[in-house]
């Protein structure tokens, strides 16, 4: 295997970004179908203290999530070696030995896609401690609970059981507490805040890291502390807070974010904190938004460009 060639017949075609920040690869595989992958820092903290690596699951994605790309088109789910080559790709970059020395490396399952809806991710997870000699690995799934993925929460229990214990970190997009709009913002048959919370309880043990329940949220998309209170304990729980991302479909859908790069305090998280509730306001930094190192967006921009349309984000594509 050559260098950066990683798993299987996958050829990077287009990057983009800043090193020192986050760096977007979109990837051409069998069939020609493309997907996208990041790496990303979080200045000031080096790289050598902490890296993150962001990898497709599925080829699009079904959801349909109303301010995420990925949810433009859907062809079908990556193996466990088409997961596996965006991880060796990156690793192989930095540590071709795939010797990870990074105290804090967290790969997430995240990018295109909802995880919950490839068991390939469980084979993954599985195979990671024995490729890689990585004692900071901290593996990263987040999800939307879709429906009839009953099977893919059971076996992930027992995977985190028997690998991960205290280094495995799953978070459920929420966005909202209101029903009927948490159905128009995922608009796919989910598990409901209930069902979540039961899962949560048997998923989490004492010493754990808590399992997060995120809300990129939008103008107009009520967070009730009641409700959340009513399902979630606050010592198995916390709730991270992140801005709705400057995507195609969250302009198509006119969904303006409610967290602001400057403004610090806000009511909903003050009423959070009141009822017990660990809260984390993630921003991020503004220079992502440049790069597009957000849910599917360079995929979309990548077939745009194609297309002979504006690029949608300030810093370039390099096609390869």
């Amino acid at each position: 295997m050559q260098e950066g060639e990683g798993r299987g017949p996958m050829k990077v075609v287009a990057k983009a970004g800043n090193e020192e920040v986050a760096t977007v690869y979109i990837a051409e595989m069998e069939g020609g179908r493309l997907l996208e992958f990041v790496e990303s820092v979080q200045p000031p903290i080096p790289r050598e203290k902490k890296w993150v690596l962001i990898v497709s699951t599925l080829y699009g994605c079904p959801v349909g999530c109303r301010f995420c790309d990925a949810g433009g088109y859907y062809q079908g789910k990556l193996s466990k070696d088409e997961i596996m080559s965006q991880i060796d790709y990156m690793i192989k970059r930095r540590f071709p030995d795939r010797a990870v020395p990074v105290p804090k490396f967290k790969i997430q399952f995240a990018r295109m896609g909802d995880p919950a809806l490839n068991r390939n991710v469980l084979n993954v997870l599985e195979e990671l401690p024995k490729v890689y000699d990585a004692p900071g690995l901290m593996p990263t799934l987040s999800t939307v609970a879709p429906a009839k993925t009953e099977p893919f929460f059971e076996r992930l229990t027992e995977i985190k059981n028997g690998l991960y214990r205290e280094r495995f970190q799953l978070q459920f997009s929420i966005h909202t507490t209101d029903a009927k709009k948490r159905d128009w913002l995922i608009p796919v048959e989910k598990w409901d805040l209930m069902r979540i919370g039961k899962y949560g309880d048997s998923f989490y043990r004492i010493g754990e890291r808590k399992i997060t329940l995120n809300f990129a949220l939008g103008d107009g998309m009520p967070v009730d502390p009641k409700v959340l209170l009513h399902h979630f304990d606050p010592d198995k729980f916390l709730i991270k807070i992140t801005p709705v991302n400057p995507t195609y479909r969250a302009k198509e859908n006119k969904i303006a974010s409610h967290i602001l790069p400057e403004k610090e305090k806000y009511e909903i998280i003050d009423a959070l904190r009141e009822t017990g509730y660990e809260v984390i306001l993630s921003i991020g930094e503004l220079e992502e938004n440049d790069i597009g190192s957000n849910c599917g967006q360079y995929v979309t921009n990548y077939l745009k460009q194609k297309e002979g349309a504006v690029a949608g984000y300030t810093y370039p594509l390099q096609h390869e």
